[in-house]
């Protein structure tokens, strides 16, 4: 009997000492009280409490945590009445001024958010508040990190999730935006038939300058092929009178070396004084058949009948040779 006394003993001894091995996973911190007061805050790892002293008062995760609060009634600066709802991140940093700083710290931190953005709404009208997101959320988080730091609480940053005006603002709101967009849409309308038109100016301001320079380089090229086919022509009638001149230059060369021709034979041949005189008259005979309406006939051709008998006289003396 006494040894199942000793074995429950020792199977009881061995439930307490494994009852209060404590393991904390990461990202976790354990509040441990001892009688009552607060005694340690556990990291992460393997601790062990006294039985029946000590005890696990909280278990608080030190990651950062994202709250979703319900819409609030604001009423900006113009007197409009809107829903806003926001979203807080924030993480704890002191586990300690956690659990004993506040009670319902998430609750505290909703009841902060909402009179903040009341605060802060109140001094903006609705043009404003529309417009503002950036400066109200960080005037919200300066002001929820200051006042939740002595409850072990540091707040990140705080986000307007939704702005909510009446109906009446929305449908206010709408009817200008589609206005704006009807008029942004017309001014967008007018630029571009602006545009159009000036292109197209600019088109047929380029196009008359083109038309006008070819027509002055087609001008400038008539004027030229002009000026070569003067030039070209002038050349030719050149060469021709160059020619003609040449022609006319080797016949008269060549008369005058046949008369010089003519003239050596004559002198070879030893002429008399009728023979010379014959050629006298052929020579006078050439100038007769041309257009002269007047001829002068030398002295020396008046015995033309007395020249004729010596001619006659010289062929017949020849012809016995």
């Amino acid at each position: 009997m006494g040894i199942y006394i000793a074995l429950a003993v020792i199977v009881f001894l061995i439930i307490v000492v494994i009852s209060n091995i404590k393991i904390v996973p990461q990202a976790y911190v354990f509040v441990v009280e001892r009688l009552g007061a607060f005694h340690a805050a556990w990291g992460t790892g393997l601790h062990v409490k006294v039985p029946f002293i000590d005890r696990v008062a909280k278990r608080v995760s030190i990651k950062e945590q994202v709250v979703d609060f319900k819409p609030q009634s604001v009423i900006t600066k113009d007197n409009v009445t809107m829903q806003i709802d926001t979203v807080v991140f924030f993480q704890i940093t002191n586990a300690m001024q956690f659990t004993y700083g506040v009670e319902r710290p998430i609750s505290a931190i909703e009841n902060l958010t909402a009179t903040t953005l009341r605060n802060i709404v109140g001094d903006l009208d609705l043009e404003a508040t529309l417009t503002s997101r950036d400066i109200i959320n960080t005037r919200i988080t300066a002001i929820l990190d200051e006042a939740t730091d002595r409850w072990g609480i540091k707040v990140q940053r705080v986000e307007l999730k939704n702005i909510l005006p009446p109906r009446e603002i929305q449908d206010a709101m709408e009817k200008q935006m589609k206005a704006d967009r009807e008029r942004r849409e017309k001014v967008i309308q007018a630029e571009a038939e602006k545009k159009s038109q000036v292109l197209v100016a600019e088109g047929e301001k380029e196009s008359k300058i083109l038309r006008a320079q070819a027509d002055k380089e087609s001008q400038i090229l008539a004027a030229e092929a002009e000026k070569q086919s003067m030039i070209l022509r002038a050349d030719a009638v050149k060469a021709q009178k160059i020619l003609e001149a040449e022609g006319e230059a080797q016949a008269i060369d060549m008369v005058q070396k046949a008369v010089a021709d003519s003239i050596v034979k004559l002198n070879s041949a030893n002429p008399n004084e009728q023979v010379i005189q014959l050629k006298s008259l052929e020579a006078f005979s050439k100038a007769a058949d041309g257009k002269a309406t007047k001829i002068i006939i030398p002295s020396e051709i008046q015995g033309l009948a007395g020249l004729a008998t010596g001619l006659k006289e010289v062929i017949t003396d020849k012809k016995p040779q």
